[in-house]
């Protein structure tokens, strides 16, 4: 698999890499539900067989657990791949989620990290939200103390505008954002993608098939049926009317789109992200082993412009 620079870094990533979230398991605020461990470390394993070269989880995720069980699959593999994490969120021990961007508690979710994912350096550490905005500041100046006492080998935020990029720039280059961008979440091309262009900052894309709604396996009785503790059923505004609806029939544009080169829905969707200049790469994520190879083929992918004209179409006629 081809790969691209990363930003301002010396980290060269392939176009798709494995996102950690789901893996993280139940019982926190943004689960989506159970998760098999084995069936997870199966599908890491099968991500750096099929070549992707990253992974992207989060301290939070699972708070701590996702961590964990990428450390576990990374056991004994000679062809390591880069781990980037986050940090900005802590817990309680009865697992309320904080926000937290002080010098002292970065550092110590550094070392948290770092022992969780059984590391001496972090590939990529970033802030994972702009919270609480006040303290966006001093989070970034102990990032870039992290960076350069060796902790870490590259910083870059996750979730920030472009004026929040601009406003901590001062103190160290960012070598990464990572924001939410899909056909349903197109809204970081107005100013942030030109941002990123015109900064050399990387981009990598979370949720490019919009937390699994344009996969194509999603239907309404799946929906019906996700588990309570499934952060999507309520809190994710794209798996509610009336966009529910909108969105299924998103999904039927890519399945012509895709079905015309042998390929998914859930390819077509995160061709549509990479075709975007500043798109270095998109967060893919597993959860049960066979589900990657659906979906890698969109790293060469290219969409024609009149397929691109389709889908534009559809969205200029069905507006979110």
């Amino acid at each position: 698999m081809q790969t691209r620079k990363l930003g301002n870094s010396d980290l060269h990533i392939t176009p798709i890499g494995f996102g950690a979230w789901a893996i993280g398991g139940g019982g926190w605020a943004f689960a989506w539900g159970a998760q098999d461990d084995a069936d997870s470390v199966a599908c890491i394993r099968e991500a750096i067989d099929l070549g992707i070269n990253w992974i992207d989880t989060a301290a939070v995720y699972g708070l701590g657990h996702s961590e964990e069980v990428v450390a576990k699959a990374l056991e004994g593999v000679s062809n390591r791949p880069l781990v980037f994490t986050k940090c900005g969120r802590v817990w309680d021990e009865h697992r309320q989620i904080g926000k937290r961007l002080t010098a002292s508690s970065i550092r110590a979710e550094c070392e948290a990290s770092l022992k969780r994912l059984n590391l001496d350096v972090i590939d990529l550490y970033q802030v994972h939200w702009p919270e609480p905005p006040e303290d966006i500041d001093e989070g970034w100046q102990t990032m870039v103390k992290l960076k350069e006492e060796g902790k870490v080998r590259w910083i870059g935020v996750s979730n920030f505008s472009a004026e929040q990029m601009a406003q901590v720039a001062k103190f160290g280059p960012i070598t990464s954002l990572q924001p939410p961008y899909s056909l349903v979440r197109p809204e970081v091309e107005a100013s942030i993608l030109p941002h990123c262009l015109a900064h050399n900052i990387g981009v990598i894309a979370y949720s490019p098939m919009a937390n699994g709604l344009l996969t194509g396996a999603m239907t309404r009785e799946r929906h019906a049926a996700l588990p309570a503790d499934d952060w999507r059923k309520e809190k994710n505004a794209q798996f509610q009317e009336p966009k529910f609806t909108r969105n299924l029939a998103l999904v039927e544009v890519l399945r012509g789109i895709a079905a015309a080169h042998g390929r998914t829905p859930g390819e077509a969707a995160i061709a549509w992200v990479l075709r975007h200049s500043a798109v270095t790469g998109a967060i893919v994520g597993a959860r049960k082993p066979g589900q990657l190879k659906e979906l890698v083929g969109a790293a060469e992918w290219r969409l024609t412009a009149a397929e691109i004209g389709a889908i534009d179409a559809f969205l200029r006629a069905n507006p979110a």
